[in-house]
């Protein structure tokens, strides 16, 4: 589990550089000295988008992405929506894996952090969920939507907040996204759900 273990410090020396006041209180919940526990590994079409993020993924965290990439085939890449309420497409362009949390390698009562990866021109319906989350894009370019707000072009080291409970989506367009995504509070076991 070493691979696991050095990803995750790759994800916190990244979010440490970042220097941004709205991460303090999820590094505070990151697990220390927490023995790796074996996920089978599962990979999803989706990942064949994976040499174009990291052909276009910024300098600032090219190396995570690089990294994210050599071990995404010892990770487990899960689905949380069925065929009927998303249909094929979006499954077919859709996946995240979880490194810190209850299904992650790394456990963690307290927080939970992976990666969403998306295919181009893919649409994540809104949705949304208990526990409150932290959004990183590390490549593509993506459009994001909280609450009714606008839509709202987030690039690379755009930090994105979500509440509790708050309705969110995103929209890719030409290129897939990468992102990083940290979740704390209550919920972290729960899926997120599509809004109605």
């Amino acid at each position: 589990m070493a691979v696991t273990d050095g990803i995750a410090a790759s994800v916190r020396r990244s979010l440490e550089r970042l220097a941004e006041p709205a991460l303090a209180p999820f590094l505070a919940e990151w697990p220390q000295n927490v023995a790796a526990r074996a996920v089978v590994p599962h990979s999803l079409s989706v990942l064949r988008w994976l040499p174009e993020v990291a052909a276009a993924a910024p300098r600032f965290d090219a190396e995570l992405v690089g990294e994210l990439c050599d071990v995404a085939p010892l990770l487990a890449w899960r689905q949380t929506y069925s065929v009927g309420e998303v249909g094929p497409q979006f499954l077919d362009n859709y996946g995240w894996s979880e490194l810190i949390g209850h299904r992650g390698p790394l456990p963690s009562e307290r927080v939970a952090c992976g990666f969403l990866l998306l295919g181009p021109a893919t649409s994540y319906p809104r949705h949304h969920h208990q526990a409150e989350e932290l959004y990183l894009p590390l490549a593509g370019l993506a459009a994001w939507q909280q609450g009714d707000d606008a839509w709202c072009e987030r690039p690379p080291g755009t930090l994105i907040h979500h509440r509790s409970d708050e309705p969110h989506a995103m929209k890719t367009s030409a290129q897939p996204l990468l992102a990083l995504y940290l979740w704390r509070g209550e919920g972290l076991s729960g899926n997120a759900r599509l809004d109605q």
